[in-house]
């Protein structure tokens, strides 16, 4: 089985920028890595950001069986574990979670982000909701490629 194609915008090396509304102008750096893993069926994150309101990460895309998107399966240094829905198409990335998985839903939460045109900078956004219907931010989120 070969990769998504989809998904290949997504390969390489990556440095993260978060930016939490309120906080000093000089936003928290990290790493990212996505690359495929056994035999291209499956795509993996690996996130390391150093402050503990960002845990480290892992997470693992697999498409879905109709064909129409993605479920990533996320872990982190916390020990949480959550299942989001994620689409991909025309540069448009968006992370989902609206109903309960591996633990109970206290809030949803959405990521939406945008490629650059040339592919170099994923610019995003976290948000939470209490109903999954008025969203506010939570926080910035700036993929940068380095390789």
């Amino acid at each position: 089985m070969s990769e998504p194609a989809p998904l290949q915008a997504f390969i390489g090396e990556w440095s993260v920028e978060i930016a939490f509304p309120g906080a000093p102008p000089a936003a928290v750096r990290g790493h990212s890595v996505f690359e495929w893993m056994l035999d291209g069926r499956f795509l993996l994150q690996r996130t390391e950001i150093p402050i503990p309101e960002a845990p480290d990460s892992a997470a693992i895309v697999s498409p879905d069986e109709d064909g129409d998107g993605f479920t990533q399966h996320y872990f982190d240094s916390r020990g949480v574990v959550r299942l989001y829905a994620m689409m991909f198409a025309d540069r448009e990335w968006t992370l989902l979670r609206t109903a309960p998985d591996f633990t109970p839903l206290k809030f949803s939460q959405r990521f939406l982000g945008t490629f650059d045109e040339d592919g170099g900078a994923i610019r995003g956004r976290w948000e939470t909701s209490p109903d999954g219907a008025a969203w506010e931010k939570d926080f910035d989120l700036t993929y940068t490629r380095l390789a």
